[in-house]
């Protein structure tokens, strides 16, 4: 009988272990002032805080991908302020506009891979550790702005990296800003050869599934290995279901009150290009 207790006992705990865990990840290029920076300091640093930032704090991310990672203070200052002191980060040196990984998770290795057409920022990689979890490989991506065929090499490029350098069966995520024009570009299909490309992409609470400023341009992605995608759970947020993810536009939001600190227009301000991307999934 005493055997049995304990054996319960472990048994019990074993299953604690185990919880699901749901991981929000977001694609994230919200600069907003001219020199494309999270923080536009007013020229004296007096406002650490920007809108790129609020939205940022308002969607509760635990991974973001992050694109134009420039602040005007410290970049862990910023960080501290605008998701708190337990996040960890990486951020390419030496960049115009580096990319960049924030994660609630522990970052166990992370770099840069080159990016064959631009050199003002690379293809910035980081591997997290969950815990009591598989490892995630995720991958930030600012493609180039002006060209279909230069988008496609990126794309392929960054495929053979990923799969040269990432175990085979290993869970990977690659989001940001495509800079694409519509979601049949050959970048597209050249990441659908390692990455589930979904039917139904994220879509706000009008089912507009485009992320640039005007909303008629699929710019912002957020891709995963097939395995992971299958475990995708619809995003809750401010009281709202969406069932494959949200561009998150503060213009057309409703009730953006109950997710402090954005403000109506932050999306809509000056220099704002991109809305962010958000995807959930669970774990089991």
């Amino acid at each position: 009988m005493l055997r049995l207790f304990i054996h319960g006992i472990f048994f019990c705990a074993g299953l604690a272990a185990a919880e699901p865990l749901t991981i929000r990840v977001v694609a994230a290029n919200l600069t907003s002032d001219s020199q494309q920076s999270y923080s536009p300091n007013n020229g004296n640093n007096s406002n650490p805080e920007g809108a790129g930032a609020r939205i940022l704090a308002a969607l509760k991310p635990d991974i973001v991908l992050i694109q134009e990672f420039n602040t005007s203070v410290p970049t862990r200052q910023w960080l501290n302020k605008t998701l708190g002191e337990q996040f960890f980060y990486y951020k390419e040196e030496g960049m115009q506009i580096p990319n960049g990984i924030i994660s609630r998770f522990p970052i166990v290795e992370s770099g840069s891979w080159d990016d064959p057409v631009l050199n003002n920022r690379e293809f910035a990689w980081a591997r997290l550790q969950p815990p009591e979890k598989p490892p995630l490989w995720v991958i930030s991506v600012h493609l180039h702005s002006k060209g279909v065929a230069s988008r496609a090499v990126q794309a392929k490029a960054l495929v053979a990296l990923i799969s040269a350098k990432v175990p085979k069966e290993a869970i990977v995520i690659v989001g940001g800003d495509f800079n694409t024009r519509s979601p049949h570009e050959s970048c597209l299909k050249e990441f659908a050869t390692l990455l589930f490309l979904p039917a139904q992409p994220p879509a706000d609470g009008n089912g507009n599934s485009t992320t640039n400023a005007p909303r008629n341009r699929p710019y912002d992605w957020v891709l995963a290995s097939e395995s992971f995608h299958r475990l995708e759970v619809p995003v809750e947020l401010g009281g709202q279901h969406f069932d494959h993810g949200l561009v998150f536009d503060t213009r057309v939001f409703r009730d953006w009150e109950k997710c402090p600190p954005v403000q109506a227009g932050d999306s809509g301000v000056p220099f704002m290009q991109h809305m962010a991307v958000v995807r959930d999934f669970r774990m089991p």
